[in-house]
């Protein structure tokens, strides 16, 4: 082989194995952080039914307060509806 040939390749094998061992290790590295970020599976279930709890704890509270504003304004509107009461003139006495 000619030794002018083998500088090059040498050159050429160093900078395939740099570069192959540099994308290795960065798919390794998202690899782990993947890892770091997905939550296990019982973990996520576990936060699921506390989502869901909470939830349906805050549907019966938001029920409980539209009932009470059904009831105010129903109440609101029958004092509207009904005759006000007669303010006797500046003379006139209650006994």
């Amino acid at each position: 082989m000619d030794p002018g040939l083998l500088v090059p390749l040498g050159a050429f094998a160093m900078i395939t194995t740099i570069v192959t061992t540099v994308i290795k290790s960065r798919e390794r590295m998202r690899a782990m952080d993947r890892e770091t970020l997905i939550p296990s599976g019982g973990d996520t279930a576990l936060r699921l039914e506390r989502i869901e709890q909470a939830i349906e704890a805050m549907a019966v509270e938001v029920e409980r307060i539209s009932e009470g504003q059904r009831f105010v304004t129903k109440l609101l509107a029958e004092r509207n509806s009904s005759p006000a009461a007669a303010i006797p003139a500046a003379g006139e006495r209650r006994s």
